[in-house]
């Protein structure tokens, strides 16, 4: 390690560039608190990467995930906020700073705020990590537009599943949504994904598990293979999208760091820091988090608030 006069130093910096974080830059920054964000994949996380979102405050026909990841970054440069593309490998606490190990070396903060958010849970069945890309996919806005008039099999019950697969008519032939158990998401979305079903676009497996996925070299997946009912069955399909959950992005963080549930997310008291003083968790990453971005956006304003109380000496740990 170098020594600690060669180290940058910084007020905060922020871990992960999703609404939280950019939120939380925006009015860390209108404060003239010097801001560094660090992202390891794309501004805006699993926000941008979403077609359309509805259900944020203020557009009432909705926006379209990369614009409003897109705004909210403009919004954060706009009053000075850095964001860096990198990765952020552990913090260790060393008093007045922060150390964080990086992948553009080491780095001190006053404070943190850790708005790592999720990722998309996977199946873990065979097939999937080997066709990952080449006919498996997690995300229909980035990979829909190859399957043009092709099969497609989407995997999931939930909101993000039935929105996806509705998203994919766009451009597939056809879809079997293969569902575990019954269909969770929304009345609205339900409603939405019958008109598809009558339309002959989507047909809905219930009670059916997704057991393999098969391709070949060269030509990617062929087929997904399932059990429905104790017996197993084949769906023909060009490429399998899975849609089945969320798991916390906080695989570089340990007990000894930051105390974790046994999920993996962030727990925080009230002022949401974590055990570790001067470092904060907001949005997805956050043990009790509902997952929807406007609460992350809210979290990710409150967070830095009372980061501006932590570095002002005002803030003591409120253990929940």
């Amino acid at each position: 390690m170098s020594d600690k006069t060669d180290i940058p130093k910084h007020d905060v910096i922020m871990i992960g560039a999703g609404p939280a974080a950019l939120t939380a830059a925006i009015y860390t920054t209108r404060e003239d608190i010097e801001t560094v964000l660090f992202e390891r994949a794309v501004i805006g996380g699993l926000a941008a990467v979403t077609d359309k979102i509805d259900n944020y405050p203020g557009f009432p026909d909705g926006v379209e995930g990369l614009k409003l990841a897109d705004d909210l970054r403009a919004q954060a440069e706009r009053f000075g906020a850095k964001i860096e593309y990198g990765e952020v490998t552990a913090i260790y606490d060393e008093g007045e700073y922060k150390r964080l190990e990086t992948t553009s070396g080491d780095m001190l903060a006053r404070a943190v705020l850790i708005a790592t958010g999720s990722d998309y849970k996977k199946l873990g069945i065979p097939g999937e990590k080997e066709f990952y890309a080449r006919g498996v996919h997690y995300c229909a806005t980035c990979d829909g537009a190859f399957y043009r008039d092709k099969r497609l099999v989407v995997v999931g019950g939930g909101n993000s599943a039935v929105q996806e697969a509705i998203f994919l008519t766009r451009f597939a032939s056809h879809i079997d949504l293969l569902v575990r158990s019954t269909i969770k998401a929304s009345d609205v979305l339900q409603h939405e994904l019958d008109e598809y079903v009558k339309q002959g676009k989507v047909t809905i497996h219930l009670g059916t598990t997704t057991d393999e996925i098969v391709g070949e070299e060269g030509k990617g997946v062929t087929k997904v293979l399932g059990t429905h009912d104790g017996q197993k069955v084949t769906f023909e399909t060009d490429g399998v999208f899975v849609f089945v959950g969320l798991m916390p992005n906080s695989q570089f963080l340990h007990e000894k760091m930051i105390r974790l549930d046994q999920i993996g997310f962030i727990i925080t008291d009230d002022n949401l820091q974590t055990g570790m003083r001067g470092v904060f968790a907001a949005g997805d990453i956050r043990c009790g988090a509902t997952m929807q971005i406007a609460s992350a956006a809210g979290e990710g304003a409150t967070a830095a608030l009372k980061i501006r109380e932590f570095l002002e000496g005002r803030l003591h740990p409120v253990q929940n």
